[in-house]
């Protein structure tokens, strides 16, 4: 299935409530949405239109901590963990799956390089998704606008239902980083202890949704946020994305930018794997600022469990338990994501799962 319904990047949320900059003050911003959505020109229509004052419903109540970062702060000093895959399927193996080991414990994400998808497969994709964007405006169907989605259901979508100008690009980039997916999934299982195809074995990334997102040059960038904070409810997520910048992760409650690596994909821990790893893995909160300079183009990956598997529970994996007490009770994909979409991106998912004193819960077992 191809998907285009999402919310533009730049919004707050699904809600009908925004914030006033004028005053501070709440509003019911339903009227304007609604008109903004009937303009079916998404962000882009807005930023072609020359405007230089965002719509009130688009400005965000400040976050903590603050946007942007103070230069004086020690953000700088930290760094996104980079990890070269050269040679992970032989001499290098172990080196890699402990480094691996090291950023999902503690940041929850990190830049591969050295991956194997070539730079121009990458380069085209990103292109494709720009190009798919820019089309003018009647030429898109009425309900696309700035992000663009594949939902590969187990691995698997027909080429004819791609958008003709960027057929090409997607099937090509999807075969590689379904490659790149498999790859992880290994190393993952290594680096948690567990024979190499045991997250295999448990078909938790066998369906991957491709999201594209396209961020117009914004004139009030301090105002609003490309996308705001959130974690990803997916097992794993794998990015791509350009030379503009402005993706920042929450590490050590600071907000750290990860500067563009060229040639470089950015992989990060899921809500749903941090759920099974009893927290050893760690799902990371992360945002994308909005800048005075675009467009910036990004995909996303988003692994997730087979559609056989969309009501199997997922609990802690029984194996990193030992003396461990589960911190969450299992749940399956229908009924995590539809607390997801109620809750909101914005606010943790993962708490409403953790087991309560007494509360009986059940773990996700090897069966290979």
């Amino acid at each position: 299935m191809i998907s285009t319904a999402a919310s533009t990047e730049v919004m707050v949320s699904n809600a009908s409530s925004s914030f006033d900059p004028e005053d501070g003050s709440i509003y019911d911003s339903a009227n304007d949405m609604k008109a903004f959505d009937e303009t079916k020109g998404g962000v882009k229509g807005l930023a072609d239109s020359g405007l230089i004052k965002i719509p009130r419903f688009f400005v965000h109540p400040p976050e903590k901590p603050q946007q942007p970062p103070s230069k004086s702060s020690n953000i700088n000093l930290l760094q996104v963990p980079i990890i070269n895959f050269e040679g992970f399927e032989s001499s290098r193996r172990k080196d890699v799956v402990n480094e691996i080991r090291r950023a999902s414990e503690n940041w929850g994400l990190f830049q591969v390089v050295n991956h194997g998808i070539p730079e121009n497969v990458m380069d085209d994709m990103l292109e494709g998704v720009k190009r798919f964007h820019e089309q003018p405006q009647e030429k898109k169907p009425a309900i696309w606008r700035d992000t663009v989605a594949f939902d590969f259901k187990d691995g698997k979508l027909d080429p004819q239902l791609f958008p003709a100008i960027m057929r090409e690009e997607v099937g090509e980039y999807f075969r590689h980083v379904t490659k790149i997916g498999k790859a992880l999934s290994e190393l993952l299982s290594e680096a948690l202890g567990l024979r190499r195809n045991y997250l295999s074995s448990i078909e938790c990334m066998e369906t991957e949704s491709l999201v594209g997102h396209y961020y117009p040059a914004c004139p009030q960038p301090e105002l609003t946020f490309g996308t705001t904070t959130h974690s990803d409810p997916s097992f794993l997520t794998i990015l791509l994305q350009d030379n503009k910048g402005g993706l920042q992760v929450l590490h050590q409650n600071q907000w750290v930018d990860v500067p563009p690596l060229q040639g470089a994909l950015l992989v990060n821990i899921g809500d749903l794997m941090q759920l099974i790893t009893n927290d050893r893995f760690r799902s990371v909160e992360h945002r994308v600022l909005a800048g005075e300079v675009g467009p910036r183009i990004s995909l996303a990956s988003f692994f997730f469990p087979s559609t056989a598997n969309t009501f199997k529970p997922y609990g802690v994996i029984q194996e990193l338990l030992s003396d461990d007490t589960p911190i969450y009770r299992a749940t399956h994909l229908a009924e995590f994501m539809g607390q997801y979409m109620s809750t909101g991106s914005y606010i943790s998912t993962l708490s409403h799962f953790k087991v309560s004193n007494g509360q009986a819960f059940s773990s996700t077992e090897d069966t290979g």
